[in-house]
C-alpha cells in the first residue's frame, strides 16, 4: 500500500504543533497536581515545586544546543528524537514512586522540550516561504493559546476523578501519534556542517540560563534577599555575562548573538519576551486570583480562564486573512500589544462581586488582541534570516521568550507577595484583592513594553511576508496548509 504524499507543509506543521502543544501544555497542567503530588508522596508544599522548577532548569539547558543539533544531524531526526525523549520521559514521570524519580524524570522531560521547539520552529520556517509565512504564525497560535489555558482546564478533571499521574500519561498518546506521523509523511532534512560544537558557548549558555531560571523561579518562594536566590540570580548573570564576548568572538557560536544586528530578529525577539512574560504571568495571577481571591475550585478556575484561548483562535483568523496584509506588522503588532494591555488592565477591576462573564469577556478580549501580537512578531521577525542561519535564530528566539515567561511569573508573584494575597479584618484572613490587580496592572505595563518593541520592527524590511489584496493569488498560500498531494 502506497501512502498518500503530504505536502510538506503540512507535515511539519502538523507535528510541530503537536510537539509545542504538549511541552506548553506541561508547564501549567503539573501546577494543578502539585498539592495531589505532594499528599501522595508525603512531601511539604515547599519542596513539590521542584518537580517544576527543575522541568524549567533543564529546559533552559538544553535550548542552546537545539539549533546546533538540528544543523548537524537533520531537523526531522532531532525533532522525532526531542519528541521521543519527552513522551518516554512522560510516561516514567507517571509510573514515579518517589519524589526522587519524579524529579529526574522531569529534567528528562527538560531534555527534550528544550530541543523540540527551536528545532521545530526553524523546520516551519524553512518550509514556508517568507510570502506565507503569516499563516504558519497563525497556525502557531493554536498551541501557544490553547495548551497554557487547556492546563488547568484539564488538569482538575485528571486530578479530581482520575489521578495526578495522568497530567503526565497525557502526553503520551499525544506524542505516539506526533512520532508516527512524522515517520511517514515527514522528508528527511539535509545535514549541514555547522562546524565544532562549541561546548565553552554550550555551558555557559545553558549554565547561565539554568541558574538565572532556578533563581527567578525560587525568588518569589524563597523571598528574593535569600542567598540561595541571590547566589543562583549571579551567578546565572555573570555566566551569560562571560558569554556575550565569548560567543561575538567565536567563529561558529552556538548562541549566534551577532543574528541579533539583523533588526527585524532584534525588535521581534525583545517584543515576544515582553509579550511571553505578560501572558503567562497574567495566565498565573488570574488563576490565583480565581482560586484564592474568589475561592473558585481549580476546575472552575479553568474554565473561567478558557475564553483567553477561544479569542486567540478567533483573533489569529482575523490577523492572518485581514489584518496583516493591511496594516503590516509594525502597527499591527503595536495596536495588539496596546489592546492587550488594556484588557488586561481592565481585569485589574474585577471586584470580589463582579459577575465572572465580566472577567470571561475581558479574557476574550485579550486573547483576540494577543493574536495581533503573535501572528505578525513571528511572520515577521525571520523575513530577513537566511535558511542556513533559521535554526540559530530560532534557537535565541525561543530561549528569550522562556526566559520572558519566567521574568513575568516571577515579577507579578512577587508583587501579589509584597502587597500581601491577604489581610486581617475583624480577626479574619481576607483575600487581598488589590494585589492581584496591582500585578494584573504589572502585566498590563509588561505588554506596552512589548508595543513599543514592535514598533522598532520595520514593515520595508519585512515586506516579503505581506500579500497584499489583489497582489496575490490567494488560494497559494492557503494550499501549503491544506492541499495533498498523491
Amino acid at each position: 500500500m502506497t501512502l498518500p504524499r503530504i505536502s510538506q507543509k503540512i507535515a511539519v506543521a502538523v507535528v510541530f504543533v503537536a510537539a509545542m502543544f504538549i511541552s506548553i501544555l506541561d508547564t501549567t497542567i503539573v501546577n494543578v497536581a502539585l498539592p495531589a503530588i505532594g499528599r501522595s508522596f508525603h512531601v511539604a508544599a515547599t519542596s513539590v515545586d521542584s518537580v517544576s522548577i527543575f522541568f524549567l532548569v533543564s529546559l533552559a539547558v538544553f535550548i542552546p544546543a537545539s539549533g546546533w543539533l538540528g544543523d548537524r544531524f537533520g531537523g526531522k531526526r532531532i525533532l522525532l528524537g526531542a519528541i521521543g525523549v519527552f513522551t518516554a520521559a512522560s510516561a516514567l514521570c507517571g509510573l514515579a514512586t518517589n519524589m526522587t524519580e519524579l524529579v529526574l524524570f522531569r529534567v528528562l522531560q527538560g531534555v527534550g522540550g528544550g530541543m523540540l521547539m527551536p528545532v521545530g520552529m526553524a523546520m516551519l520556517y524553512r518550509a514556508y516561504p517568507p510570502e506565507e509565512r503569516v499563516r504558519a504564525s497563525s497556525v502557531l497560535t493554536f498551541p501557544t493559546a490553547l495548551a497554557p489555558a487547556s492546563g488547568p482546564v484539564l488538569g482538575g478533571l485528571l486530578v479530581s476523578d482520575v489521578s495526578w499521574r495522568w497530567v503526565f500519561y497525557v502526553n503520551v498518546p499525544i506524542g505516539l501519534a506526533a512520532i508516527v506521523f512524522g515517520l511517514l509523511f515527514l522528508d528527511s532534512t539535509p545535514e549541514s556542517h555547522p562546524g565544532r560544537f562549541d561546548l565553552a558557548g554550550f555551558l555557559l549558555a545553558g549554565l547561565g540560563l539554568a541558574s538565572l531560571m532556578y533563581g527567578l523561579s525560587e525568588g518569589p518562594v524563597k523571598s528574593w534577599d535569600s542567598p540561595d536566590v541571590l547566589g543562583t540570580i549571579a551567578l546565572g548573570l555573570a555566566l551569560l555575562g562571560v558569554l556575550v564576548p565569548h560567543e561575538l568572538r567565536a567563529p561558529r557560536p552556538i548562541v549566534d548573538l551577532r543574528l541579533l544586528s539583523n533588526r527585524l530578529l532584534r525588535a521581534g525577539t525583545i517584543a515576544i519576551l515582553a509579550i511571553t512574560g505578560s501572558l503567562l504571568g497574567m495566565l498565573y495571577v488570574i488563576t490565583l486570583f480565581y482560586q484564592d481571591g474568589r475561592h473558585l475550585s481549580a476546575l472552575a478556575a479553568g474554565l473561567s480562564t478558557f475564553p483567553e484561548a477561544i479569542g486567540v483562535m478567533v483573533g489569529a483568523q482575523l490577523a492572518s486573512r485581514v489584518l496583516y496584509p493591511r496594516l503590516g506588522p509594525r502597527r499591527h503588532a503595536a495596536l495588539g500589544a496596546v489592546g492587550m494591555a488594556l484588557f488586561i488592565a481592565a481585569l485589574g477591576l474585577v471586584g470580589a462581586t463582579t459577575s465572572l462573564w465580566v472577567a470571561r469577556a475581558l479574557l476574550f478580549g485579550m486573547g483576540l488582541c494577543l493574536a495581533q501580537v503573535f501572528v505578525p512578531v513571528q511572520a515577521a521577525s525571520f523575513a530577513t534570516i537566511t535558511p542556513a542561519a533559521t535554526g540559530r535564530a530560532s534557537t535565541m528566539f525561543n530561549a528569550l521568550r522562556q526566559l520572558g515567561g519566567a521574568i513575568g511569573v516571577a515579577v507579578f508573584t512577587s508583587v501579589i507577595v509584597a502587597i500581601g494575597a491577604v489581610h486581617i479584618i475583624a480577626h479574619h484572613a481576607v483575600a487581598n484583592l488589590a494585589s492581584y490587580h496591582a500585578a494584573l496592572y504589572t502585566a498590563a505595563g509588561f505588554a506596552l513594553l512589548g508595543a513599543l518593541a514592535a514598533l522598532r520592527i520595520s514593515d520595508e524590511d519585512a515586506a516579503a511576508t505581506i500579500q497584499r489584496s489583489g497582489r496575490h493569488e490567494p488560494a497559494q498560500a492557503e494550499r501549503g496548509l491544506v492541499a495533498i498531494e498523491l
